[in-house]
C-alpha cells in the first residue's frame, strides 16, 4: 500500500474526491492507494467467477459490486475489499448506494474476502475488528503466500484460509489449507478446496 496523499480526509470529503474506479480506501483520515500483484489478482478472479458461478447454481440473492466501498461504523475508515457479496433486495436501504456505491450496513454484505498479498497487518488486524463491528456474519481471509503472524497462521507459517464466523457478536475462526473443502455460511454447498483457491485452479 502507499500513501496517495497526505492530507486527512473526512469520509465525505473521501467520496467527492475519489472517481469511480479508483482503488483506493480510507484510514482514519488518511487516502491509501491500494496495490496488488498479478498472482494476486489471480486469485481474486478466481473465487470470483467460482463464487458468481455457485450464486447462479442455487440461485442465491447476492451480487457482486467490484468498486463498491466498506464504510466503518466508527471512523473516518472506508474499504474496499478485493471480494463483496451483497444481498441485492438490501440495496435500497443502503443510503450511500446510489450516489456513492458504498455500504454502510452489515446486515447487507453475507460475506467479504480479503486476499493478503502485501500488508497482512491491515486483514488480520484493523479490518477484522471494523468488519466484526459492523456485524458482517462471515470474513475470508485468503493468506496464500503463508504472510500473517504466527499467531493466527501457526508456526511453521503455511498458506492458509482462514474464515470467520460471527457468533454472538464475536467472530469465530476456522483455519483451512490444502485439499481441505473449505466451509461457508454465505455458500454452505461451495466446494472447493484451499488449494484449489490458493492456485487460482479449479481441477474437477
Amino acid at each position: 500500500m502507499i500513501q496517495a496523499i497526505s492530507k486527512l480526509m473526512s469520509f465525505d470529503e473521501f467520496l467527492e474526491w475519489k472517481t469511480e474506479n479508483s482503488r483506493y480506501e480510507l484510514h482514519n483520515g488518511v487516502v491509501v492507494e491500494m496495490q496488488t500483484t498479478g498472482k494476486h489478482e489471480e486469485v481474486v478472479e478466481f473465487l470470483q467467477t467460482e463464487l458468481t458461478l455457485e450464486t447462479r447454481r442455487m440461485q442465491l440473492p447476492y451480487r457482486f459490486p467490484r468498486n463498491a466501498l466498506v464504510k466503518s461504523p466508527s471512523q473516518e475508515t472506508g474499504y474496499l475489499p478485493d471480494i463483496l457479496v451483497v444481498k441485492r433486495d438490501a440495496l435500497v436501504l443502503e443510503p450511500l448506494w446510489e450516489k456513492s456505491s458504498t455500504i454502510t450496513h452489515g446486515s447487507s454484505i453475507p460475506l467479504i474476502i480479503e486476499v493478503v498479498s502485501t500488508n497482512w497487518r491491515d486483514d488480520y488486524a484493523h479490518k477484522m475488528i471494523e468488519y466484526e463491528a459492523l456485524g458482517i456474519p462471515e470474513y475470508w481471509i485468503v493468506d496464500y503466500l503463508g504472510l500473517g503472524g504466527s499467531r493466527y497462521i501457526g508456526s511453521p507459517k503455511q498458506p492458509t484460509l482462514l474464515v470467520y464466523q460471527l457468533v454472538d457478536g464475536e467472530y469465530q475462526i476456522k483455519l483451512f489449507r490444502g485439499d481441505e473443502r473449505v466451509e461457508s455460511l454465505a455458500f454452505s454447498e461451495l466446494n472447493l478446496t484451499a488449494k484449489q483457491i490458493f492456485s487460482g485452479l479449479l481441477v474437477r
